[in-house]
């Protein structure tokens, strides 16, 4: 039986890759920084963990709990909007720490084991804002296309031991609580040089009528990544991120 540890499983994405992987029989190590174990369904398979993906301390603490595992999914992190003149360097140190240093730090981690068995996947859950320039998040999609560039240059060098690497590239999830935390960290949105800029994006993220990724893309798309050694690097999860990246090709 094979073991998954997944990161930032209390809502959203990992709460749904939990629950794929679950019903799928595997040996499931939820990780969040508050753990919660009600979230998800009862099972002798099931582990839920502390771990704060800032926290170098937490990390080697999660690792060491966790023990031998088959894939590592990184999908903890946030959003944050605002004008890339406006937002705040504190709001880009701290998404920066968590979306890309943090999924940096625990592949460090967990590398090792896998090398030394020569088996092994890393996920690495980015965005598909990556794939198409949008305004607005300059801060939340560089530091997520940091995390692209990172994947893909590990992938060549660990595939001598055997290891496989992948990026799963989510587009706009309503159903989560995603763009919720987003929200709460809006910088800049009432300056007048930016009125009529916010207002154009804002209408077309509140378009109910575009299509849309669910949780559920993004566990299938992390199963695909974990479980298919002839998948893409690079895999895009719902129907918007599918189309996104149809035109990056």
């Amino acid at each position: 039986m094979k073991t998954v540890l997944i990161t930032g499983c209390s809502s959203g994405f990992g709460l749904e890759i939990a629950r794929f992987f679950l019903a799928r029989d595997w040996q499931v190590i939820a990780t969040m920084r508050t753990p919660r174990a009600d979230v998800l369904p009862p099972s002798d398979r099931l582990r839920v963990l502390a771990l704060d993906v800032t926290n170098p301390e937490s990390i080697r603490e999660a690792v060491e709990a966790a023990g031998p595992i088959d894939v590592l999914v990184n999908n903890a992190g946030f959003g944050a909007a605002s004008p890339g003149e406006l937002v705040p360097l504190a709001t880009v140190r701290e998404l920066f720490e968590t979306n890309t240093i943090g999924t940096i730090a625990l592949t460090q981690a967990v590398l090792p084991q896998f090398r030394q068995r020569k088996a092994g996947v890393v996920v690495n859950v980015t965005s598909s804002v990556t794939l198409k320039a949008i305004p607005l998040i300059a801060a939340y999609r560089a530091s997520k296309a940091a995390v692209n560039a990172f994947t893909e240059s590990i992938a060549l060098e660990l595939e001598q031991f055997g290891v496989r690497v992948r990026l799963v590239l989510p587009g706009r999830a309503p159903e989560t609580r995603f763009g919720d935390n987003a929200r709460s960290r809006m910088h800049g949105f009432d300056h007048e040089a930016y009125a009529d800029l916010v207002k154009s994006v804002l209408a077309r993220l509140t378009d109910t009528s575009s299509p849309v990724t669910r949780a559920q893309d993004v566990a299938e798309a992390v199963w695909r990544a974990a479980t298919d050694p002839s998948s893409p690097m690079r895999i895009p999860a719902g129907a918007d991120a599918e189309a996104w990246a149809a035109e990056a090709r």
